[in-house]
């Protein structure tokens, strides 16, 4: 969501004059907060889930479903209990880009107990109820990545036609209306209008299609000379997109740049697993992730910085969009892996060294301040650098990428964090709470063993681009980091962190593994996250209903991981492809969508059991509580 301050907007041309006064104020900012909390110490583990959630309306006459742009509404009374009781609730409720997405989160984050798994997935079954009681009769509040007729005609309830030629349109988009923005706060359509204005044209964004055997080439809206290309204009096409992200706090910043760093090589490969959005405007296409949608979606570099212009306006070229993968490691161990030339602003790098900031976090913020401002409110302009952030926020929060590196924020309780962001939202309660346990508990085993799963950004870059394609859970290859019992030199490898004993730099320390090798283990190689989990759950004192429970969701990420199960993305294909209506051309009608989307609701609400997708026996047994008593158990087979 991002930093949301209250205000009035500026419009354009006025952010623009401001850029650089953002930019320098919000550097100041950032080496006060820097200076005041660096050598915070001895916070505890607390992490956090956020969900993003479509509300659907079903016309069950017209076969039709359509977005409900009731987000508004909808948030007016979920927020009612946390203005009545802010430390009380069991969720949180935000807006999102559209008017039709809500964002929810636990009313507090969890803690380090292996107990707190058990209320994941009731909290977040909890959320979806409290949803659904403010609901009509036909609509449904749906965990999907994307909706697939979104920018297809009359999409929208009540319906609205897009306004291309309008002069105050913020999108001008030819398929996606103004009125499917979320119109609580000026946020969005600024956010719209400025990145297009900047960019000087609407963005683009292109996905081959899915060729099957009738499929009409040109596709409707195929730009000049590429009739294979489904095309998407605007920006709601991709921060309308819905995900599942985590945060974890750290005990201080040395544990939250380790974190950040080891995450990084994991973020394509749940982007992977978790894939679940292969149908872009009514067409299937050969994607099957939504990041290099919402990557395209807010790119606004103009054409000099995209390098098809030589430089003259402005100061430097951009290889990325603002939306995108991390360009560098924020540790030590790190740095030798930062093989990606990094574009930073040098004048903004040389006040933070002489601030006090370390090269590795001056280059990263640097090179984050290399964006100007695209959504500026009159209000903010002028602030205490000393106390505020604004500044800083304003361009932190719009950066997009797959990890974020979160200051503690001034006057909090709250430590140094980091965000997880790739993976996409799943149908059900059961799949996502099992995503975020998963990841949680790397998250522990890497502090705990002090693993080493760095490889070269350019070779995360890589992988990130191979996680998107089709059927990539099962079809495709990713750069990992070689783990063995023994290193290359023969000796054992004591320290379980893939460095030599001996202090020799091993060679070729990277191979390319399937997901299901990366997952569950290769022979003789990786033995494989989950794994490397289990042991170190062998290590924990575990109760019987949390080690069961945790074994569920291991056991849907293993069989995902080995195409015994489907992803997301994959089982969706399968239901358009095998529809009675599917007419072999790509296209994804009203009624293939809406019977697509009616299934999904009655996997969601336990109606079907969907084993293609989930597999035998994985209905929940976790509770709203965390069990009295932590001990050592057997499951008796339970599990």
């Amino acid at each position: 969501m991002g930093l949301l301050s209250e205000g009035n907007p500026l419009s354009w041309e006025e952010t623009k004059q401001l850029a650089d006064h953002v930019r320098k104020h919000g550097i100041e900012q950032f080496i006060n907060l820097y200076h005041r909390l660096k050598d915070r110490e001895g916070d505890i583990l607390k992490w956090g889930d956020e969900v993003e959630y479509i509300i659907v309306d079903f016309n069950e006459e017209q076969k039709r479903a359509r977005v409900a742009l009731r987000a508004q509404d909808l948030l007016t009374h979920l927020n009612e209990k946390e203005a009545a009781d802010p430390e009380g609730v069991k969720s949180l409720w935000r807006p999102e880009y559209g008017a039709y997405m809500i964002e929810g989160t636990p009313g507090k984050p969890y803690g380090g107990l292996l107990a707190h798994f058990n209320l994941v997935e009731a909290n977040m079954r909890y959320r979806r109820e409290e949803v659904s009681a403010l609901l009509k009769p036909n609509e449904k509040v749906m965990s999907i990545t994307n909706f697939p007729r979104l920018g297809s005609p009359l999409f929208t309830a009540p319906e609205y036609l897009p306004t291309p030629e309008k002069e105050l349109s913020a999108a001008r988009s030819l398929y996606f209306p103004d009125e499917a923005i979320y119109p609580g706060h000026p946020r969005f359509k600024t956010l719209t209008r400025n990145i297009r204005m900047r960019r000087g044209e609407k963005v683009q964004i292109k996905l081959k299609v899915f060729k099957d055997k009738n499929t009409v080439l040109p596709v409707e809206g195929a730009p000049e000379g590429e009739p294979d290309v489904v095309q998407l204009d605007a920006m709601g096409f991709g921060m309308g997109c819905c995900c599942l992200q985590l945060t974890f706090q750290a005990c201080n910043i040395e544990e939250a740049r380790t974190l950040y760093d080891q995450l990084t090589p994991l973020c394509p490969i749940m982007l992977a697993l978790t894939a679940a959005s292969p149908v872009y405007r009514g067409y299937l296409t050969e994607s099957d992730c939504r990041w290099n949608v919402i990557s395209a979606s807010v790119d606004c570099r103009t054409e000099e910085e995209r390098g098809l212009k030589p430089l003259k306006e402005n100061k430097f070229r951009i290889s990325k969009s603002r939306y995108d993968s991390i360009d560098s490691y924020l540790s030590e161990d790190g740095e030798k892996y930062n093989d990606v030339p990094l574009t930073y602003d040098e004048a903004v790098y040389n006040r933070l060294r002489e601030g006090g900031i370390d090269h590795l976090l001056a280059q990263h913020i640097a090179h984050l301040f290399i964006r100007d401002t695209v959504s500026l409110f009159s209000e903010k302009v002028c602030q205490n650098d000393k106390e505020d952030t604004d500044h800083f926020e304003n361009i932190q929060s719009t950066n997009w990428q797959t990890m974020r590196f979160k200051p503690p924020p001034p006057n909090s309780s709250i430590g140094w964090r980091v965000e997880f962001r790739p993976c996409e939202a799943q149908i059900t309660d059961f799949e996502n709470a099992a995503i975020v346990c998963f990841v949680v508990l790397l998250t522990r085993v890497i502090l705990s063993y002090k693993l080493n799963f760095l490889i070269p950004i350019s070779k995360v870059d890589e992988n990130m681009q191979n996680a998107q394609k089709r059927d990539a859970c099962s079809a495709e290859k990713f750069w990992f980091r070689k783990f063995s019992s023994k290193n290359l030199c023969g000796k054992p490898n004591t320290s379980v962190n893939g460095k030599c004993p001996e202090g020799l730099e091993c060679k070729d320390n990277f191979e390319l593994l399937t997901i299901n090798e990366i997952i569950n283990g290769k022979s003789g190689g990786f033995e494989g996250l989950v794994p490397l989990i289990n042991t170190y759950l062998e290590s924990m004192e575990v109760d019987a209903d949390t080690h069961c429970t945790i074994q569920q969701y291991l056991r849907l990420i293993q069989k995902r991981a080995s195409g015994e199960l489907l992803t997301t993305a994959s089982w969706i294909r399968k239901e358009v492809i095998n529809h009675p209506e599917y007419k072999q051309d790509s296209v994804v009608s009203d009624k293939i969508n809406f019977d697509l989307l009616t299934k999904m609701t009655d996997i969601q609400e336990g109606r079907l059991q969907e084993t293609s997708l989930l597999g035998q026996g994985n209905n929940s047994k976790t509770k709203d509580t965390i069990p009295a008593a932590i001990e050592k158990h057997q499951c008796n087979g339970n599990c």
